[in-house]
């Protein structure tokens, strides 16, 4: 039923998803849909669940498989693992993690986005050694905005993605990360006089 869901999706938009559409792509009756899930949300939510799941599964093997000892490294691999999810995810280009239905579909006390960004936090954190800050965080979670904004920009008309705004994107990233995070490594296990950032 979730790879019906994906599929329609991407047909019909989730305002046109219905269970009974849903029932009939599965090959199912709408009783068998609605024994797992209540509503048409419910679906979706478990689609998502599932796409994160790939995602954190796939950037965590291929972070850890990095040889690089630079974050960017590290960062440039989970903007590459969500642009190739755009292309080769059924559902994805047009759910993304979930945003098109529920800002808080992943987590009721999180929006989507910052539930990607903490996990991408930890992801880096544990591979290459970063301080486990506030800061960090914070400009983490700009990052993943701005790069989901960008890469909903880039397939926005271009079902493979338009590689000039993918590569703005990386540049842009890389940039404002360097500025915000490489003075955070540098001061790692150094005093900070107080009242610095």
């Amino acid at each position: 039923m979730l790879d019906a869901c994906a599929t329609l999706v991407d047909e019909v938009g989730y305002e046109g998803l219905t269970t009974t559409l849903l029932a009939e792509r599965a090959g199912v009756a709408i009783g068998s849909v609605y024994q797992f899930f209540p509503d048409k949300r419910a679906v979706v939510q478990a689609l998502t669940q599932r796409n994160l799941e790939a995602y954190l599964t796939r950037l965590t093997e291929q972070v850890a498989a990095y040889d690089g000892a630079h974050w960017w490294g590290g960062v440039e691999t989970a903007l590459d693992e969500y642009i190739h999810m755009h292309r080769t995810t059924p559902g994805f280009r047009t759910l993304h993690f979930g945003d098109v239905v529920d800002m808080n579909l992943l987590d009721t006390s999180l929006d989507n986005n910052a539930v990607i960004a903490d996990r991408l936090a930890g992801v880096l954190i544990d591979r290459f050694a970063m301080p486990d800050s506030d800061r960090v965080r914070f400009a983490l979670a700009v990052a993943v905005e701005a790069a989901d904004a960008l890469i909903k920009l880039a397939f926005r008309h271009d079902p493979a993605g338009d590689d000039q705004v993918v590569t703005e994107a990386k540049t842009l990233l890389r940039d404002y990360l360097h500025g915000q995070l490489e003075p955070a490594s540098t001061t790692r296990g150094k005093r900070r006089p107080a009242g610095k950032p």
